[in-house]
């Protein structure tokens, strides 16, 4: 099995030519970003992947963006995850990302929903594979477990930060069994999250490391499973990103770490990391 890694465009939307470059330069496989709404947004994405030899991950959202429209109904993100697949073919992902639904519909809407879009997406000949993110399906682990095995098919896109926050604890008790979630996870999101915050000020700080621990088991044990399950390939993007996640001086606003010096950082440990896993096993 081999570890292809993937440079997040969030943050780096307005330089995205030269985010191409960097993540090519720096060992990145491709980047993984939110499909391109307009058909000559999406051509200059492909010609740009193209030109940088990069593959590419799409990130789709169903019904608004990262926070879903409150109003719209599972049927109506439906036909949203519709019309976007049909779109995100244009420009041949590896796979598709999705952050689908909303967290105020109950477990069984969430099941019938996710049923549905994984039958949209087989229909269509996409692979899919859906992310743990607060404000969306999927935001607890309790949920998600019960998904997981009503689902059996589902595939997931983990970032546990999400949970972590979440739940406000690091989910390390011997009661928090995520085996038959981890057993379908087929993406990694690599970001470090701790009780009180999806993303730690710098997964480098020794006050942190108790919280980098915890996440590079979580990731271990997907890589684990998907040996088991036969992947030749494992995907991991390292995820720190703006928008209230990097934290900021009071007044000035001036952030305390630089995007791309924290995603590379991550990159590197997880490179380092996944060697040591495939010496062990």
């Amino acid at each position: 099995m081999k570890l292809d890694l993937f440079r997040s465009l969030w943050g780096h939307a307005e330089q995205r030519d030269r985010a191409c470059r960097e993540a090519r330069a720096a060992g990145f496989t491709g980047i993984e970003a939110r499909l391109p709404q307009t058909s000559a947004e999406r051509h200059a994405l492909r010609t740009l992947l193209a030109g940088e030899d990069l593959a590419y991950i799409a990130i789709l959202f169903t019904g608004g963006g990262v926070l879903p429209d409150q109003g719209l109904t599972p049927a109506e993100h439906l036909r949203d995850l519709d019309r976007q697949l049909d779109q995100s073919a244009e420009l041949e992902p590896r796979f598709v990302n999705v952050l689908a639904g909303n967290d105020r519909w109950s477990t069984a809407q969430q099941l019938d929903f996710l049923g549905q879009a994984q039958e949209i997406a087989r229909r269509g000949g996409h692979l899919c594979s859906f992310e743990t993110h607060r404000a969306r399906c999927l935001a607890t682990p309790w949920v998600t477990l019960e998904i997981a095995r009503q689902l059996p098919e589902l595939l997931f896109t983990t970032d546990i930060s999400h949970w972590v926050v979440g739940c406000e604890r690091l989910l390390d008790d011997p009661t928090d069994d995520l085996a038959d979630f981890i057993s379908r996870v087929h993406h990694i999101q690599a970001r470090v999250g701790y009780d009180q915050g999806p993303q730690v000020p710098h997964p480098a700080a020794p006050e942190y490391a108790r919280e980098l621990a915890f996440h590079q088991r979580h990731w271990e044990a997907v890589w684990r499973s998907q040996r088991e399950r036969g992947y030749p390939v494992t995907t991991l993007t390292p995820e720190f990103g703006p928008d209230g996640y990097t934290f900021r001086l009071p007044f000035t606003g001036m952030p305390i770490a630089d995007l791309w010096d924290l995603n590379r950082w991550m990159a590197d440990t997880q490179r380092e990391h996944f060697l040591r896993f495939l010496h062990h096993a």
